[in-house]
């Protein structure tokens, strides 16, 4: 299943496959991917809340959830087939809806899938909000995966990978001539890794890691989940997506 081109529809079919593609990947997540004692579910998070959620994990009582030895892929033994990996340089700074991972063990949010929506594209507060958000979650032990399908704009000129990048303290990167559009996953650890893919609108998109700790991961399977989602998408855009022309 080819990227699709989602800068021709209106925001609101986005939304809409947005929300049935957080839904197909908890599904995939909680049927097979996840290791016993983790689970996903979808969750909306913003503003004073996640910060709220954040410093009560980080509550010197609460127990870490034990490492996923059953189901995880350790990293020393197979490093995730990424194009690059990327390491916080010494120079850094050591400072809608969101698909969540938790451990039983407390509940605790162990990881977050954000897949990048138009809106939070659109205006220099909103690209400062989402990597606000995400530098919140990295700083206090929360995994990331990051999924931007939305080519750089005058808010984000190369990318939001680059932007989150830059806010946690280390050089802006664009992305390579013709591969506009990124997937990123983030190890919470120190320094903060980042392992990154690029990809361009008719590309496939790859199985990305998620780290449920610094060294373990489980593979997302954002093809068949994106699938899934698209043929839940209205005919009349799928069309317009493939390329026909929007009726007035």
């Amino acid at each position: 299943m080819p990227i699709h081109d989602w800068p021709r529809v209106p925001a609101g079919v986005f939304h809409d496959f947005h929300n049935d593609w957080v839904i197909d990947l908890k599904r995939a997540l909680n049927h097979g991917v996840l290791p016993k004692g983790y689970y996903a579910m979808s969750e909306q998070h913003g503003g004073k809340y996640i910060a709220d959620v954040l410093t009560l994990q980080t509550d010197p009582a609460s127990p870490e959830p034990p490492r996923p030895m059953e189901g995880g892929v350790a990293v020393a033994e197979a490093p995730p087939s990424i194009g690059r990996r990327l390491s916080l340089s010494a120079a850094a700074s050591s400072r809608r809806k969101t698909l969540t991972i938790r451990h039983v063990s407390r509940h605790r949010i162990v990881a977050l899938v954000e897949i990048v929506s138009r809106s939070n594209k659109d205006r220099d507060e909103h690209v400062a909000q989402f990597v606000g958000k995400a530098e919140d979650a990295l700083r206090h032990g929360i995994h990331l995966l990051l999924i931007d399908l939305f080519p750089p704009g005058a808010h984000d000129p190369d990318g939001m990978h680059s932007a989150l990048w830059e806010r946690l303290g280390d050089e802006p990167e664009a992305p390579p001539r013709g591969r506009p559009l990124t997937l990123a996953s983030y190890v919470a650890d120190a320094p903060i890794i980042a392992y990154v893919e690029h990809r361009a609108v008719g590309n496939d998109l790859p199985a990305m890691p998620m780290f449920l700790d610094p060294d373990y991961y489980v593979n997302v399977p954002l093809e068949s989940t994106y699938q899934t989602a698209w043929d839940d998408t209205p005919e009349y855009w799928r069309d317009v997506l493939r390329g026909g022309a929007i009726e007035p």
